[in-house]
């Protein structure tokens, strides 16, 4: 994995900082972090690079710093202001069925890059696409592993069944990360864990950054199985158009397996997950639902200003990237 460049003041100091040993460090405080854009570039680099010491670590940085005192406080402020955010552009009022029901829902215009990838998409937008989902795929199902110690019952073992799944049934062939930096390499693409991370722009850093977000505090749980339901239910439809789009335009056996893959497995895991998971949870812990509620409306609203970034891109002819792709090699 690079070392990823500084997107502005916040990510600048922070990387700076972390190359050093963490006694005695200088770190950003609640000035700098009031000041940033809260979905901008310079804040979600800085939180995905804290969260990436939970993973597999930084370049040249220690791992001592993993639990630094005044890191965590650098990282509670940016998880602050990211929620504040967050709360304000979703209204949170709608019970657990509705915001369920709202999942199961198609979109009637046809409108998404699932649709766009299917019907009109080229190779190059393919590609770009799978760059985006690098960042999650390739650690897919790692920061919802933190709910097992959290959940009991019923919730637990429907969720230990799902994680199961993700991670290859046993067989590390079939560990859905591993499906997908093949998906990578049939498009041409490194399959290096973060390669792309100074490719991507915030709106895709902040999708992966709720995840682990709510992964790391056991106290927001409730949002954490929304958010995971939300994945699982929206999954099997959008995998079924992105495998023909990969059919469309022969992205390979790998590329295809990857979606086929998906459409199976999710189509299973969207049960499980409505009735054993949050069923479970809301049993056991009825006064979760509103956090359940806010996981499900904060995963869409990212997913919306994600799809807003890219499509917006691609409906001008233009690289929805940082930095444009190499063609790809014959």
């Amino acid at each position: 994995m690079p070392s990823p460049l500084a997107r502005g003041e916040i990510s600048a100091a922070l990387l700076d900082t972390l190359r050093r040993p963490p006694a005695g460090a200088a770190l950003p405080g609640p000035a700098e972090v009031a000041a940033a854009d809260p979905y901008g570039e310079d804040l979600q680099l800085a939180l995905h690079a804290c969260y990436e010491l939970h993973y597999r670590g930084l370049p040249g940085v220690r791992d001592t710093w993993e639990w630094d005192p005044g890191l965590l406080r650098l990282r509670g402020l940016m998880e602050d202001a990211f929620l504040a955010a967050l709360r304000a552009e979703v209204p949170g009022t709608a019970e657990v069925p509705e915001a369920l029901a709202g999942l199961l829902a198609e979109p009637s215009d046809g409108e998404g890059a699932s649709f766009f990838l299917r019907d009109r998409g080229e190779l190059w937008h393919l590609r770009e696409y799978a760059v985006h989902r690098s960042l999650y795929q390739l650690k897919e199902a790692d920061p919802h592993a933190w709910m097992i110690p959290r959940l009991t019952g019923r919730a637990k073992a429907a969720l230990v069944a799902v994680e199961y799944d993700e991670f290859g049934a046993g067989r590390a062939d079939r560990i859905h990360s591993r499906l997908f930096a093949a998906l990578m390499r049939d498009l041409r693409l490194d399959d290096t864990y973060g390669h792309y991370l100074d490719a991507v722009p915030a709106a895709t850093l902040a999708t992966g950054n709720l995840m682990s977000l709510l992964g790391l505090h056991r106290a927001r749980r409730g949002s954490l199985v929304g958010h995971f339901a939300t994945l699982e239910i929206t999954s099997p439809p959008a995998a079924r158009r992105l495998l023909q789009a990969m059919r469309r335009l022969a992205a390979g056996p790998a590329a295809e397996l990857f979606y086929s893959e998906h459409v199976e497995a999710d189509a299973v895991h969207e049960q499980l997950v409505r009735h054993e998971v949050i069923g479970g949870l809301l049993e056991s812990e009825p006064e979760l639902a509103r956090d359940v509620v806010f996981g499900i409306e904060a995963t869409c609203r990212l997913e919306e200003r994600f799809e807003e970034s890219l499509l917006g891109a691609w409906h001008s002819g233009r690289t929805s990237l940082r930095t444009a792709l190499e063609p790809a090699a014959p």
